[in-house]
């Protein structure tokens, strides 16, 4: 994999100092919306409200995502609705959990189609590349009709992109698990590829529906709704470049996504216990 130096991610700096461990690494890299110290759950819900109140217009369809700042995000633009702060807002649900929640908060709802048009969406990551806002999502457990595909398909749509995260998410050299759709058939031809391709680096499981994970997915391996077995490439050494590691996935035949998300415009809400962080990707020089 391609170092990650050979990266070049123009950022546009968006709110006023940065986390110390960045810091000392990027100066000037973040600025910082200061607050008085949160804990964990206040500071992931002030920034949850910061996404809507900064980012949601009246008059928008909304992408609305999945995970706990999401939940927030949803339940905090339920009730602007309610208010009058926004009027005329759409929600276009990533998965049944936000769908519920939304549904529960009073937000007018429609079906994610592929023409549709999607002014803003919001999502939570499972973790962020430091620098390049290259981000992983599909690590939890799929629940019902829950569908990275379409997941990734509203946040591709969207003209614009805010990803909700802790500051523990957002960090350079990402170890953990990229969850791959793969085609059914010939599952286990395409999982040796992989594990090959990585070989030293991850080992490759297929996800289980039920019971325990494993190499082979045991008795019950995930099948989608679109009908594919869902790989957990999980990572022992620190990622290079998530762009390239996407790269090389989608070279792979049998392969129909991943969990990989590089888009543009992108920002990172990051919150922390001294203050939210605001980072945006403005151009589209990473593909992945």
């Amino acid at each position: 994999m391609a170092s990650s130096s050979t990266l070049s991610t123009r950022l546009h700096l968006h709110s006023p100092t940065s986390l110390t461990s960045i810091r000392s690494r990027r100066p000037n890299f973040l600025r910082m919306l200061t607050r008085s110290c949160l804990d964990d759950s206040s500071a992931l819900l002030r920034a949850a409200e910061y996404t809507v109140d900064s980012y949601v217009k009246s008059g928008m369809v909304v992408g609305l995502g999945s995970g706990h700042a999401s939940g927030m995000a949803i339940q905090h633009l339920g009730r602007q609705l309610r208010n009058g702060n926004l009027k005329d807002i759409v929600g276009i649900p990533m998965s049944v959990a936000s769908a519920s929640e939304a549904a529960k908060a009073g937000i007018p709802l429609d079906t994610y189609k592929d023409s549709s048009q999607i002014d803003f969406a919001f999502d939570d990551a499972d973790a962020v590349e430091e620098g390049t806002l290259v981000a992983i999502i599909g690590r939890r457990k799929l629940q019902g009709d829950e569908s990275i595909i379409q997941e990734k398909s509203i946040l591709n749509a969207a003209s614009k992109l805010v990803f909700i995260i802790e500051d523990t998410q957002y960090k350079d050299g990402l170890e953990g698990s990229i969850p791959v759709l793969i085609q059914s058939l010939n599952w286990l031809a395409t999982a040796e590829e992989i594990d090959d391709m990585f070989l030293g680096d991850a080992e490759v499981w297929r996800r289980p529906s039920i019971g325990q994970a494993g190499p082979l997915g045991g008795d019950f391996p995930l099948v989608t709704k679109e009908g594919h077995n869902v790989l957990d490439v999980i990572f022992t050494s620190p990622i290079e470049s998530l762009a390239e590691v996407a790269k090389s996935l989608n070279r792979v035949d049998g392969v129909v996504d991943h969990g990989v998300v590089s888009k543009f415009p992108c920002t990172v809400v990051i919150a922390s216990q001294t203050g939210l962080n605001v980072l945006d990707k403005l151009t589209a020089d990473i593909v992945g």
